[in-house]
């Protein structure tokens, strides 16, 4: 079982066979169905089916001589809104199974990013020189968390937002030089986490930690696409599955200054969600490459 299913509104299905028949109704009545064929000859699929606004079932898997689709693996799914990153992605197959995952070195971070990609079958089809070589894309980027809970802002004035912005930005130029080799960007860059240690050490010691970082964007656990945040809330609104009829948010978060939509169980959310608002929680990151003429 997928431990996101809940996040979409599937968290009563324990059994197995309830499982199965989740998959089976997406094999039989998909609302899109793509279809690829790989390195090796074979014809590949992938079934979807939505069970809400922007959320639903993908089954992957291939077609034999006879013409029978026979299922690898499925996953829940979040389809994201906007552009996250403009940023160069390098998609890398997994080893396990026919599913591939995107990695981009986005500086607003600090981190390489790495998600689930959900478009397989489209880049596939894609000449795959041409990807390699330069195509221009961008990223839309989706999460589903398993539990998360509401944080008050932090109160700022207009005045240090728009330093905060002007510093951000000063920040995001010097990682992209340093990781050009820019020595002077790199001890630039050095100098700063010194007097933000500096600067942390004298706060902690009367203020909450959650008082002083306002958004982080961390790895969690030992998968390499899911991630530990802390992100303001832009804009939110609830749904329903429509098959289970539970009750979900989407919420779009800024996370050091990355967007995304985030998908989570109203059962698994602590607090009341509110634009301005926190929310800090796991999640499991996914992606949709979009291709530009």
């Amino acid at each position: 079982m997928h431990s996101f299913l809940k996040s979409i509104g599937f968290s009563k299905l324990k059994k197995k066979k309830e499982i199965d028949a989740l998959i089976q109704e997406t094999i039989e009545r998909p609302d899109r169905k793509m279809i690829s064929e790989d390195a090796e000859g074979n014809i590949l699929a992938e079934l979807c089916k939505d069970y809400g606004e922007f959320i639903g079932i993908a089954v992957r898997g291939e077609y034999t001589e006879e013409g029978l689709f026979e299922a690898e693996y499925f996953y829940p799914y979040l389809q994201g809104t906007g552009i996250s990153t403009v940023e160069r992605v390098d998609v890398e197959k997994h080893a396990e199974k026919d599913s591939y995952a995107g990695v981009c070195d986005e500086v607003k971070i600090g981190v390489t990013l790495i998600f689930y990609l959900q478009n397989v079958m489209e880049y596939l089809n894609k000449d795959r020189t041409s990807v390699m070589s330069g195509m221009r894309t961008t990223t839309t980027l989706s999460a589903l968390s398993g539990f998360g809970k509401i944080l008050l802002p932090i109160q700022k004035s207009d005045y240090n937002s728009e330093i905060d912005e002007t510093l951000s930005r000063d920040r995001n130029c010097l990682i992209a030089a340093a990781r050009d080799g820019d020595e002077e960007a790199i001890e630039s860059l050095t100098l700063e986490d010194i007097d933000t240690y500096s600067m942390i050490s004298r706060r902690i010691l009367y203020e909450d930690v959650l008082t002083i970082v306002s958004s982080y964007f961390m790895p969690y656990g030992i998968e390499s696409d899911q991630y530990s945040i802390l992100g303001e809330i832009i804009d939110y609104h609830s749904i329903e599955n429509t098959l289970t009829k539970e009750k979900l948010y989407i919420l779009n978060l800024n996370c050091n200054d990355l967007v995304f939509d985030v998908c989570i169980n109203q059962t698994d959310l602590l607090g009341e969600p509110a634009i301005g608002r926190r929310f800090k929680g796991v999640i499991w990151m996914q992606g949709n490459l979009n291709y530009e003429d």
